[in-house]
């Protein structure tokens, strides 16, 4: 039993005239009447009930006639699902982000710009550090990801490219006596308990942070380790110490909290797209083609923020 087989079924069902149908296939109507010969007998029961006059469709027919337009349309279905899966319209889409990214308009706005121009496709979205993201993506588990760093560490065959950057942040108590300032130099803080995230949570932030420090000629001092931002925040305002965080926190309020701007050159870090080398599939193709209209292409601002050369780059990731 092949397709045009229930073609030929429903068209003789329809019309009730195997001439009527024949010139709607446009076939002549003997090889029309052999091939619906040749359905009954792979079937085994009569489908029409053939008179002189008129052409009727037996109980058995009938209820095949439900079945043969399911199928029918099940594979119009298919061969228009396949045609949109291979143009980038259909499918499933693996995509990592950073835990800051939310705290941006970036990811909503690129989800939302993507979403109503490919609703086809389901996205699959996972809430990893870099690190973690440029491993599910050198595996094959993650299509893509939008992660905090230049470089991916190390690992081959993946391809990274910077969308944005964003500036850091110090963290301090709304008591505290630079709370007041416009921007704070990191020499400012020699004396200063600092919040960070453990070195084994897979975030470059450490790093920065003991970068700043050594530039501005002393260790910090640590008192505090907390795995999720907004814990450090909290923690900041119950007095604990400063944290460095990544600006778009500063949607985070809490009372007795401020956010600072870094004196200086300042301490900037990259927002970037990493996928498999080679050329994207068209899926893939598609959301970095709505991710560079949003982002304003690669290089584009992800916030309003002055634009400027990192003065300390981890080569790890950051959160």
């Amino acid at each position: 039993m092949e397709l045009r087989h229930l073609r030929y079924f429903v068209a003789v069902a329809e019309e009730l005239s195997f001439t009527r149908a024949a010139e709607r296939l446009h076939i002549g109507q003997p090889p029309l009447s052999m091939q619906i010969r040749d359905l009954e007998a792979e079937l085994g029961v009569l489908l029409f009930e053939r008179t002189r006059r008129k052409v009727m469709l037996t109980q058995a027919g009938a209820r095949f006639l439900v079945r043969a337009r399911s199928i029918l349309s099940a594979a119009v279905e298919a061969s228009e699902e396949m045609r949109r899966v291979a143009s980038g319209e259909a499918g499933e889409l693996r995509i990592g982000f950073t835990s800051s990214l939310p705290y941006t308009n970036t990811l909503p706005d690129v989800l939302y710009a993507y979403r109503r121009r490919y609703p086809g496709v389901h996205l699959q979205l996972r809430e990893m550090f870099s690190a973690e993201q440029f491993d599910a993506i050198a595996r094959g588990s993650l299509d893509i990801g939008l992660v905090r760093t230049g470089a991916p560490s190390g690992q081959g065959g993946i391809a990274v490219r910077e969308i944005g950057r964003d500036p850091l942040r110090i963290v301090i108590n709304a008591a505290h006596p630079l709370a007041g300032a416009a921007a704070v130099h990191f020499a400012d803080l020699r004396d200063e308990d600092f919040i960070t995230f453990p070195t084994d949570a897979g975030t470059g932030l450490p790093m920065i942070l003991r970068g700043l420090c050594r530039a501005a000629g002393f260790e910090p001092r640590v008192v505090q380790l907390a795995r999720e931002a907004t814990t450090q925040i909290g923690l900041v305002a119950a007095g604990l110490g400063l944290a460095l965080l990544p600006a778009p926190l500063e949607c985070v309020r809490i009372p007795r909290v401020r956010y600072l701007p870094i004196a200086g050159d300042g301490a900037f870090f990259p927002v970037a797209v990493a996928h498999q080398d080679g050329e994207p599939s068209p899926l893939l193709r598609g959301f970095l083609n709505v991710l560079d209209e949003v982002t304003g292409a690669a290089g584009g601002a992800l916030q309003e923020y002055p634009s400027s050369t990192p003065q300390f780059l981890p080569s790890g990731d950051l959160p």
